[in-house]
């Protein structure tokens, strides 16, 4: 069940961002060539980008793909580096667990009220559950990480470092120069 879920959310975040580019698109060329547009756009877009960022806000993690400084992490032994990475993952999921439960509230308020949003016939707690779904997610994702760490197959978080990368790229590039330059 849970590889369908994963499977889902990255079906989601792709068909979001899809749908994002194409709306922006269509938005303006209606603007630019027909001197129209569609009132609904900005704020579709504005809720799609929301959905976005909080569904990958979970990918991330899974992904290692957030940016850290982890360099006094880094410095520590294996045992240290366990601790202190549950350390962060119990921070993240205390965050995690207020945004979700005032997200609840948020969503009961504003359900129980009826209100919709401005420019599209949808309900406004429809349209903004991601506030809660985004930090059930996170929560699931920092679950399985802490869960990972106390086994051992992790330390913790796993960070992008964008540095390794560049390099990495720079080696690749100059490799590259070398095997054809000598065909030119």
């Amino acid at each position: 069940m849970f590889r369908f879920l994963e499977k889902l959310e990255e079906a989601v975040i792709s068909l979001i961002l899809v749908a994002m580019t194409l709306l922006v698109f269509v938005e303006v060329i209606l603007r630019f060539f027909f001197n129209t547009g569609l009132l609904w756009s900005q704020e579709a877009t504005l809720h799609m980008s929301a959905w976005l960022v909080l569904f990958g806000m979970s990918y991330g993690v899974k992904k290692g793909a957030h940016i850290g400084v982890d360099v006094l992490v880094e410095s520590l032994p294996v045992a240290g580096k366990k601790i202190a990475g549950l350390i962060a993952v119990a921070a993240s999921l205390a965050y995690a667990t207020l945004l979700g439960y005032g997200g609840w509230v948020y969503l009961a308020k504003v359900k129980m009220i009826g209100i919709e949003l401005e420019d599209m016939p949808i309900q406004k707690w429809v349209a903004h559950s991601i506030l809660f779904i985004g930090m059930v997610w996170l929560g699931w994702r920092l679950i399985v990480l802490a869960w990972n760490t106390i086994r051992g197959d992790a330390h913790g978080f796993v960070f992008a470092d964008e540095a390794k990368e560049a390099l990495h790229e720079l080696e690749e590039h100059k490799k590259d120069e070398l095997q054809h330059g000598g065909e030119r």
